[in-house]
């Protein structure tokens, strides 16, 4: 998954350091308080690779899951934008913020007097299929500017609702003005708008005030690693930590090519595969080697998508 560490070379304004071709998915816990690039180029320096990735921003409030590719992997990093996802959620009721979360400036605060049967009866509005509107403080763009940028001059747009799936809420907890939950749900959906909409459905108001991500796709937040553990590590065991670029890629269905069928495929040519039809993508293999990501049309053909390098 990658190249042996090559010695550090000696210190100096003139010495160009020479990052190493590393190619893999590193599971990384985030912490709180910085942003999910400024995490990425902390774990790239750290393995000092080449090429790296994320697989989808956390805000500096939220912790957890951040799958992050390096080198080859980079090419399949987009799958997980599509995935679904799991959070641990805690709701802080009584205090609403212009950013829906505990990072925002407080616009109104209200009595909290609720109890644990009204928010049980609440959670079932806001499952299944919902139409959610984006908040503002949102990377979503208008006219090529994302929306947080309107939002620190005080321009509040119109914003359309977009339908998200919310699987599952799951109550962890409640006590005083704080809700424990975690959620199950589609891509596109906005934790902090979550609560500040349970928050009006119960008339007290509420901002996201912590916020952890445990799951993305198959990806799981308890093989994952913190960038204290990793500094602590020597250079081999980091390694080790690594998956394989076709880590992100094991829910779609596997096709083993013979020899000739993957040197087609790796000159650009469709081949034939008689792969269930109604599975249009598919990783690709041969010889147990990781091929790429390829696409299987109607007729038979398998065509590349996205290949890793030789």
């Amino acid at each position: 998954m990658s190249e042996p560490c090559r010695p550090p070379g000696k210190s100096g304004n003139n010495v160009k350091r020479v990052r190493r071709a590393v190619n893999g998915v590193l599971l990384l816990d985030k912490p709180a308080g910085i942003t999910s690039n400024a995490a990425l180029q902390m774990a790239r320096r750290l393995y000092n690779a080449a090429k790296g990735g994320h697989t989808g921003t956390l805000d500096p409030l939220a912790t957890g899951l951040l799958p992050l590719c390096f080198g080859e992997a980079t090419k399949f990093a987009g799958e997980m934008l599509d995935a679904d996802k799991s959070y641990d959620a805690t709701i802080r009721f009584g205090i609403i913020t212009d950013t829906a979360d505990a990072e925002g400036q407080v616009l109104e605060t209200r009595p909290v007097r609720i109890t644990i049967e009204q928010i049980e009866a609440v959670l079932p509005r806001f499952t299944g299929e919902i139409m959610q509107v984006p908040p503002m403080h949102s990377a979503l763009k208008r006219d090529g500017k994302p929306l947080y940028e309107y939002a620190r001059q005080g321009i509040v747009l119109e914003r359309v609702a977009r339908r998200i799936t919310i699987h599952a809420i799951h109550l962890l907890g409640f006590e005083d003005d704080r809700l424990a939950i975690s959620v199950d749900c589609s891509k596109g959906t906005y934790i902090r708008t979550l609560a500040q909409d349970i928050g009006e459905a119960l008339g007290c108001g509420a901002h996201l005030a912590a916020l952890r991500r445990t799951r993305i796709g198959t990806q799981q937040l308890l093989q994952g690693i913190t960038l204290v553990e990793l500094e602590t590590m020597p250079p081999e065991a980091r390694d080790a930590r690594l998956l394989p670029p076709d880590a992100l890629l094991v829910a779609l269905p596997r096709a083993d090519l013979d020899a000739a069928s993957a040197t087609r495929l790796c000159h650009g040519q469709p081949v034939r595969w008689n792969g269930d039809a109604g599975e249009r993508r598919w990783r690709a293999y041969a010889e147990g080697g990781f091929l790429g990501l390829c696409e299987l049309t109607q007729d038979g053909w398998m065509t590349p998508q996205r290949l890793i390098a030789e």
